[in-house]
């Protein structure tokens, strides 16, 4: 009975790690316009969602991005631990201006910040806001964000 028990246990641990390696491509979609750029976005809501944002993503089409959404505003900092792409965090007013822009190196711990209380952070594909001429002031539109 024990060796059964520990069987078990040790198959719900390996199924476990090999679940949370597996990235979150599921999650609800919305469109977000920057400008006359059109984002498809994830929305990471939960805090599950939110934790596991786009760890394990190998990459990403150069038009999506994750939209983190809080319950507040609040200051909000993201890390990169377990994500394999860079990218740049556009840390988001409520009427959609971005407060502050952060480039991000994948798999590290350091810790990338809003510089003012905000319940949107939208990741990118780094570089992404610069090429699209899009800097803290520029503002974001669509159904979440108030006008």
């Amino acid at each position: 009975m024990k060796r059964v028990l520990y069987t078990l246990f040790f198959s719900g641990l390996v199924f476990s790690a090999l679940a949370q390696e597996t990235p979150q491509t599921n999650l609800p979609r919305i469109k977000l316009q920057a400008g006359m750029h059109q984002i498809d976005t994830q929305v990471a809501q939960t805090p599950d969602q939110r934790s596991m944002g786009l760890m394990f993503r190998k990459e990403m089409p150069l038009h999506e991005g994750m939209l983190f959404v809080f319950e507040q505003p609040a200051k909000q900092c993201f890390w990169m631990k377990n994500t394999l792409l860079p990218l740049t965090a556009a840390f988001v007013g409520d009427d959609g201006t971005i407060v502050n822009l952060v480039d991000m190196k994948p798999q590290t711990t350091d810790s990338h910040c809003s510089e003012k209380p905000v319940r949107f952070v939208l990741e990118m594909n780094q570089g992404w806001f610069a090429k699209k001429g899009l800097k803290a002031g520029s503002r974001l539109s669509g159904v979440v964000f108030k006008p």
